[in-house]
This record gives C-alpha cells, structure tokens and sequence, in this order.
C-alpha cells in the first residue's frame, strides 16, 4: 500500500502523521511493533532517512519507545493531543 504524499510538505511529518493515525485507530495498539524505517519507507514510497526522521521525531514526542536490537513499538501510553 502506498501513500499519496503530498511533496510540497515535508515528507517525514507526513509519514509521522500517518503513523500517529494508525496508533489513533487501533491499527497500532498500544505495546505492538511498528513497521521499521525500511518497511516503512517501502510501503510509503519514501527514502529509508525519511521514515527514520519520523519514527526518530514519534518516538521523542512519546508515540514510540524503541528497544535496541528488537524494534519500534507503541508506547504504552501515547500522547494524548487536544
């Protein structure tokens, strides 16, 4: 599944607010693995240092905790936005 990004805005907050919609309805529950940067970037049609950046910035915003060696998930308790 691919994407329609639009390329007038910057790529990786597009592909971090799709993932935060994918946490939002269930696709993504909370403690369950997220793609990672080159599945991600696949499926997006976006480079591998694109869906990094997102996933860096999801996870410093609290969306995503990382463990070393084993992957990206969901955090236990994403944020809650306004």
């Amino acid at each position: 599944m691919s994407a329609d990004l639009d390329r007038t805005r910057a790529v990786w907050r597009q592909a971090a607010q799709i993932v935060i919609g994918r946490i939002k309805d269930g696709t993504y529950p909370p403690g369950t693995r997220v793609p990672s940067t080159l599945e991600l970037a696949t499926e997006l049609g976006i480079a591998a240092s694109t869906s990094q950046k997102a996933l860096a910035f999801l996870r410093r915003e609290g969306w995503l905790r990382g463990e070393s060696g084993i992957g990206t998930f969901v955090a236990d308790q994403p944020p809650v936005e306004p």
